[in-house]
Parts: C-alpha cells; sequence; structure tokens
C-alpha cells in the first residue's frame, strides 16, 4: 500500500515537472518569438530613423536638375537633413570644396589635375562618383531652317576666334549672310570646359558670344534670336524643346541627334559625356551624408532620366554603392 502511494505520488510528480518543463519551453520559445520581434522592430527603427544635420553641395548647373530631385526626394523621408545645393558651375564649385565649405561639388567634367593638387595641399580626401551621362547640346532658334546638321570641323570653325565677323554664310555656302549670334556657358563652367576641350582643342573661344553661367539666359537668348547657336546639356534642351530647334551634329559617321539612345551608346560622339559628384572622405564620417550619399545612388537612375539624362549601368551604381560602403 506504502508503496503504491509512493509510486502514485512519484508519478504525479513527474507529471507535474513533465508539465513545468513543457510550459517552461514554450515560455522560452515565445521570449525567443519576442526577441526576434524586437530585432525586426530595431532593424526598421534603424532604416526609419529620423536623422538632423546639414549638407552643402555646389558645382556644375548640369549636375543641379538631378541634385535637385535627389534633394526633393530624400527631404520627404528625412525632414531634418537640411541640403544646399548651389549652381556655381563645376570650377565654381570645386573652389568651394577646397575652400571647406561644402561636402559634394558637382561637376560635368573630371576633377583637374591643378584641382587634384590644390585639394591635397589642404589634406582633402575624395572620392569620384558618376551619376548618370549627359550629351551636350547644340541648338539654335525655332525658326532657323537652313541648320540641318553641322560638322565637328564646321562647329570649331564657327566658334574658334579668328578676328572676322562670323556669318552663317562663312560656314556653309548657300547660307544666309548674316552674323551669328553666339551663347555658351561661362568659362568657370564644366559644360564650357567639355566643349573647349573636345570642339576648340583648348584655343580661344569667339570673343563675340554672349556667356552665362545660367542655362535660362542662354535658352532666351537663343529662342529670341534666328541668327542664334548655342550650346547646353540635354536636360535643358529636353526641357525647352518648344522654344529650340536642336542640331545633329557629324563626326564622320553621318549626323547624330542627342537622344538617350545615342547618348547611351556612344553614337553621339565626341559631345557625350559622365556626370559626377565628388564627396569629401571625412564628410562621408557623418550619417546624414552618408545616407544621403547612399540614398543618391540608390536613386540616380530613376531620377536622372525623369530629369532628361541618361542613366548608367545597373553594375556601374552597384560598384559605386561597394565603394560608399567601404568609405562609412
Amino acid at each position: 500500500m506504502k508503496s503504491f502511494k509512493y509510486l502514485a505520488l512519484s508519478t504525479m510528480i513527474g507529471a507535474v515537472l513533465a508539465f513545468t518543463a513543457a510550459c517552461g519551453a514554450s515560455g522560452n520559445g515565445t521570449s525567443n518569438g519576442s526577441q526576434t520581434d524586437e530585432n525586426k522592430t530595431e532593424q526598421a527603427g534603424e532604416e526609419n530613423k529620423q536623422l538632423q544635420g546639414e549638407i552643402n553641395i555646389d558645382g556644375s548647373t548640369t549636375v543641379y536638375p538631378i541634385m535637385e530631385a535627389v534633394v526633393e526626394e530624400f527631404g520627404m523621408a528625412q525632414p531634418g537633413v537640411k541640403v544646399a545645393v548651389g549652381t556655381s558651375g563645376t570650377g565654381g564649385g570645386f573652389k568651394a570644396f577646397i575652400g571647406g565649405s561644402t561636402d559634394f561639388a558637382n561637376a560635368s567634367r573630371p576633377v583637374k589635375d591643378e584641382e587634384k593638387a590644390q585639394l591635397e595641399e589642404k589634406g582633402i580626401k575624395f572620392t569620384e562618383f558618376k551619376l548618370a551621362s549627359d550629351g551636350l547640346s547644340v541648338v539654335v532658334n525655332k525658326d532657323n531652317d537652313w541648320v540641318d546638321y553641322l560638322t565637328v570641323d564646321e562647329l570649331q570653325k564657327m566658334w574658334l576666334e579668328d578676328g572676322t565677323v562670323k556669318k552663317w554664310s562663312d560656314i556653309r555656302p548657300g547660307w544666309p549672310d548674316e552674323e551669328i549670334k553666339f551663347y555658351s556657358p561661362s568659362t568657370d563652367n564644366g559644360t564650357f570646359d567639355y566643349f573647349d576641350e573636345v570642339i576648340l582643342e583648348k584655343q580661344p573661344l569667339v570673343e563675340k558670344a554672349t556667356l552665362s553661367a545660367a542655362p535660362n539666359v542662354l535658352v532666351q537668348g537663343i529662342s529670341g534670336d534666328k541668327n542664334a547657336i548655342g550650346y547646353f546639356g540635354f536636360a535643358y534642351y529636353a526641357e525647352n524643346k518648344d522654344k529650340l530647334k536642336v542640331v545633329p551634329i557629324d563626326n564622320g559617321n553621318g549626323p547624330v541627334e542627342p537622344t538617350h539612345e545615342s547618348i547611351e551608346s556612344g553614337d553621339y560622339s565626341p559631345l557625350s559625356r559622365p556626370l559626377f559628384t565628388y564627396v569629401k572622405d571625412e564628410s562621408v564620417k557623418k550619417e546624414e551624408v552618408y545616407e544621403f550619399l547612399k540614398y543618391t545612388l540608390e536613386n540616380a537612375a530613376e531620377l536622372s532620366e525623369s530629369v532628361g539624362y541618361v542613366k548608367l549601368s545597373d553594375e556601374d551604381y552597384k560598384k559605386d554603392l561597394e565603394t560608399l560602403q567601404g568609405l562609412k
């Protein structure tokens, strides 16, 4: 009897212990689940973390439409980060970058050797990122019905200073005996530098040209004069197609008009070019700068296309994001 009671009691205790263990296991499972949920919440919080700070950018008017779009989109996600974007031209942007007043320099040409030397002298380390491609567009007045295309040699003859008053009839027989009115980006502009390199070959630009850092001023001048000609980034032509006529360029393989396809393929030569932003490596250590640049690279393809430029390959953006991660 005693034995039976002892056995029954032992069995009951064992059952209770088994039940408790089971509950404990279940409790531990719930605890682990809660921990997982907490981790997920924490990760989501990191992704949605609201940042604070200021970012200063200056440089190319050509790159500006892309950066403006990025700033607008990024601002909706991170309203606590104030991003100021200047448009003093590529050269002006590098001056500010060297002077220490900006985190980024937007550029429509690569950094020059003398600019690199000045940055090195100041102890400023930087990294170059490509954002998109552009086709520098030569445009004339809408009412110009004689220019069907221009060769690279004709462009050079037209735009080089030679001490004479340039007339359309000087460029091609049969064209009007009227003086050509020239409109060009300012000499501190990366677009001018690029045109100077591939068309003028570093020779003097025609002295009577009207120079302006503001593309809208050039658009206004060209659209208001039948004998005008000028050039600027593809996005500004795309934005003003109703006011201007684009001129196909013949580099020896027939006239090619700047389009997304001809720029991306390289057929629009020699006026296709990459667009850049340069960042100070030290600035990337600031979380708001890192996140802004990451957002820029992740969205550059879509936003560059939306403002009239040509996106790079997915692989290009992937490499840039890996480079950025390495800086952090």
